[in-house]
């Protein structure tokens, strides 16, 4: 067994594992200290390239997963452990947590908190409701960081996937065989993706723990006025949780494409938090309505229709198609991009 060689950009072949300094990585180990798939040992007798023939039927197909998945994990364990990534998820559990403490002060004395929602103004949605369930407090924690926090973490993580490898002089190491510029391009998107959920999850943990030490649990009242069983408001706590998690993956996208722009992750990450600010803008001027609807922030708080009974499916579907549209759009101009840029870093 040995390390799989490749051409570096002077022409001449090196490692696969080798750093930004020449010498190969100890251990595994690769540049911006992940634990790269790049540098798994492969057979001598190249039949672990997945290219055709290789390895036996099927045998290039299997290996070629192993180099993805390994890839995506490397990927994902890079972005977890970066400390600018643990103070975003930390200022997303901080919200609820606020958010908690103020409607508590606020009705201490037998006050009531005014009414949120898309025509109620007062806060954030759902928040008159929450001295009654702490429940609530997780349709509030989410209606009120989706705006805002969540899309710019989110920002801050997809823009930095490419530039910020290219502002550190490592990303053409990531891209000697196996590896690919397709296929880290997905690792990259897959990751975003993965903080995405993280992210949402995050929020709403931290809501319901916050919700039932403060404020009373039990029946829920949905939009409709019936009343549903506090396991089933669990229940579409968990699914609007998941629709907030969709409803940014054209976040994530775009950010993405912005990241293959440029070689600085600073200002890719500033690119596309400056983009979800004026998207939001533009969302609010009411000479405007004929775009309102093309804005992937257009349907975002279209979740509280799943706290109706029956559901409100129109605009969960409408906000879920336009996601997917911009992911396809904004991912295909970003593998465009990348798969034709010249990587001098």
């Amino acid at each position: 067994m040995s390390r799989a060689e490749v051409a570096g950009p002077d022409g001449r072949a090196g490692a696969a594992g080798a750093g930004p300094d020449g010498r190969a990585s100890a251990a595994g180990v690769g540049p911006r200290g992940r634990e790269s798939a790049i540098t798994a040992p492969v057979p001598e007798d190249g039949t672990g390239g997945g290219g055709p023939g290789g390895g036996g039927p099927g045998g290039g197909r299997a290996v070629s997963l192993a180099w993805t998945l390994g890839l995506f994990r490397s990927e994902l364990s890079l972005t977890f452990r970066r400390w600018r990534t643990l103070a975003l998820l930390a200022v997303l559990a901080a919200v609820p947590v606020l958010v908690g403490i103020a409607v508590r002060i606020e009705t201490s004395d037998g006050g009531t908190v005014g009414g949120g929602g898309p025509d109620g103004g007062g806060g954030p949605a759902f928040i008159a409701q929450v001295t009654n369930n702490g429940l609530f407090l997780v349709f509030t924690a989410l209606a009120a960081t989706l705006p805002f926090f969540l899309p710019m973490a989110i920002g801050v993580v997809a823009g930095d996937a490419i530039a910020g490898e290219a502002s550190a002089g490592t990303l053409r190491y990531l891209l000697v065989a196996p590896a690919g510029r397709t296929r880290l391009l997905l690792a990259k998107y897959a990751s975003a993706l993965a903080f995405c959920l993280v992210a949402t999850l995050v929020v709403a943990v931290s809501a319901l723990a916050v919700g039932a030490l403060l404020f009373p649990l039990g029946e829920v009242t949905t939009i409709s006025g019936t009343r549903i069983s506090f396991a089933d408001g669990l229940l579409r706590a968990l699914l609007i949780a998941l629709v907030v998690a969709a409803s940014l993956i054209g976040v994530a996208a775009l950010g993405l494409f912005v990241s293959t722009l440029t070689s600085s992750g600073i200002a890719a990450m500033a690119t596309t938090v400056g983009l979800l600010i004026t998207v939001q803008i533009v969302d609010q001027i009411p000479q405007l309505h004929a775009i309102h609807p093309y804005l992937f922030s257009h349907y975002w708080l279209s979740f509280a229709d799943l706290m109706r009974e029956p559901v409100y499916w129109d605009d969960l579907v409408k906000n879920l198609g336009l996601q997917a549209l911009y992911a396809g759009v904004f991912g295909s101009a970003a593998w465009a991009r990348f798969g034709t840029k010249d990587i001098a870093s």
